[in-house]
Formats: C-alpha cells, sequence, structure tokens
C-alpha cells in the first residue's frame, strides 16, 4: 500500500509541479516559479548567495528576465552580474528542492533561506534536512536531474 501511495504522490507532485514551471529550451532547463506570479526563487536575490553569504530578499527594481521567469536582485550592480553570466548564479535543478531531487521527487516548494553552495553550486531545499547532509545527497541529486528535467521537458 505504501508504495502505491508513494508512486502516487510523486506522479501527483509532477503533475502539478510542471505547472509551475516555465517552459524553455531543454538545454537551458526550467525555472521554479512557485504557486503564484511568475518569480523565481520566492523573489529572493541569487546573486546575493554568492557575494553576501546569505539570502537576501530582491526587489522588483532591480528585476531581470531569464528563461520567461522574473529575477529580482537587491541591487542593480546584483541584476548586472546575473545578467552576464546567468548559469554560474542559477540554483540547481530550476530552483526546485534539492533534496527532493536527491530522492527523485520533484518538489516546488522551497525554503530560499535553507540554501548551500556546494563546489560553486546553488542548492536551496524545503529546508527539512539541511547542512551536510546536502553534501553527501548532493551527487545523487545530480544524477535524478536530467531524468526530471526531461519530464519537464515534454
Amino acid at each position: 500500500m505504501n508504495t502505491k501511495i508513494s508512486t502516487l504522490s510523486r506522479l501527483l507532485g509532477a503533475a502539478i509541479g510542471t505547472m509551475f514551471f516555465v517552459g524553455s529550451p531543454a538545454s537551458a532547463g526550467q525555472v521554479n516559479t512557485g504557486y503564484f506570479g511568475n518569480v523565481a526563487i520566492e523573489g529572493y536575490d541569487t546573486v546575493a548567495y554568492f557575494t553576501d553569504g546569505k539570502a537576501v530578499r530582491g526587489s522588483d527594481k532591480f528585476a531581470y528576465e531569464w528563461l520567461g521567469a522574473s529575477w529580482q536582485f537587491s541591487s542593480d550592480e546584483h541584476r548586472k552580474l546575473f545578467e552576464a553570466d546567468p548559469i554560474s548564479y542559477a540554483p540547481q535543478f530550476g530552483g526546485l528542492c534539492a533534496e527532493g531531487m536527491a530522492y527523485k521527487e520533484m518538489t516546488v516548494n522551497i525554503e530560499p533561506e535553507a540554501w548551500q553552495i556546494i563546489d560553486g553550486k546553488l542548492y536551496i531545499t524545503a529546508g527539512a534536512r539541511f547542512g551536510e547532509d546536502m553534501k553527501a545527497i548532493a551527487p545523487e541529486a545530480e544524477a535524478n536531474w536530467p531524468g526530471v528535467e526531461a519530464l519537464l521537458s515534454q
């Protein structure tokens, strides 16, 4: 019974999660814009994770459109850094929960203040398990991403 529920939950999660992704070329990936609006990372400044070492709310005053989503920044300088090299600053898995990805689950819900940079890549989770655990499961999440990305690109 648990296996059936788990499978149904994953399929339902994939169907629901797909509705909240912005379509883009498969090579570029997808962007998690959550349940409402079209804003990546719930409006947090993705550059600030790298430059300030903390989660910082962005502003629509410093917004930039990329892959069909609005990315918000806390300053014009951060917006320009992102514009010059968005791939370097964008979160892994299109902003889906990195922990969920490690378990082959597509979780749209994230907690932008639950994050970690590992090997120069930004991982954001729903906040359930984080820290050292993320380092251990990041390789599994990376391995699972191509299959999920292909599903989203259909």
